[in-house]
């Protein structure tokens, strides 16, 4: 999948990061969700969400895909997450809507805090990574908004949106979650 230069800063990024589509099925995530499942990319990108969460987790994952088409966004959602070899992990999940340019809901770009690593110096590590990716879309914004073509502009927008919430979480809060 093409990445634009906005896609690029998660490539690496400390956060777990997927995009999905509007009926939850991953269409793109980053090395850090890939690794913290235990996969290769490849044996996620065409999956349904619902892969990666045990069964007693299926109704929490669907309430938050309730929230999120109801209201755009699901944030502080506390899921379990599982791996590709059964163990299991508390994530705390945030996600925001993703549009085309007539304002069609495309899915979502979502983050998910992996609870059992918070403390505060994880949470300085992100909210470092936050500001300089938002440094990085105001540049990106500044020099090429203007010339990128429609699906480039929405993934773009989508991505601003999202550094936009997770720059008002109070990440300190991520830590009572536990």
């Amino acid at each position: 999948m093409f990445q634009t230069e906005a896609r690029k800063i998660l490539k690496d990024a400390p956060i777990m990061w997927r995009r999905i589509n509007s009926i939850g099925i991953i269409l793109d995530c980053n090395s850090t969700y890939a690794n913290k499942l235990g996969n290769a990319k490849s044996e996620i990108i065409g999956k349904s969400i619902f892969e990666h969460v045990p069964k007693e987790s299926w109704e929490d994952m669907n309430n938050s895909l309730k929230i999120w088409f109801e209201t755009g966004n699901a944030t502080d959602r506390k899921i379990t997450f599982k791996k590709q070899d059964g163990s299991t992990f508390p994530g705390l999940l945030h996600a925001t809507s993703l549009y085309d340019e007539k304002k069609n809901l495309l899915g979502s770009n979502t983050v998910i805090f992996d609870l059992t690593e918070m403390s505060n110096e994880k949470i300085n590590e992100f909210e470092k990574f936050f500001r300089e990716a938002k440094n990085k879309l105001d540049e990106i914004k500044n020099k090429e908004y203007k010339k990128l073509d429609a699906n480039s502009k929405s993934e773009y927008d989508g991505l601003k949106k999202m550094f936009d919430m997770l720059l008002t979480t109070d990440l300190k809060e991520l830590i009572n979650f536990k």
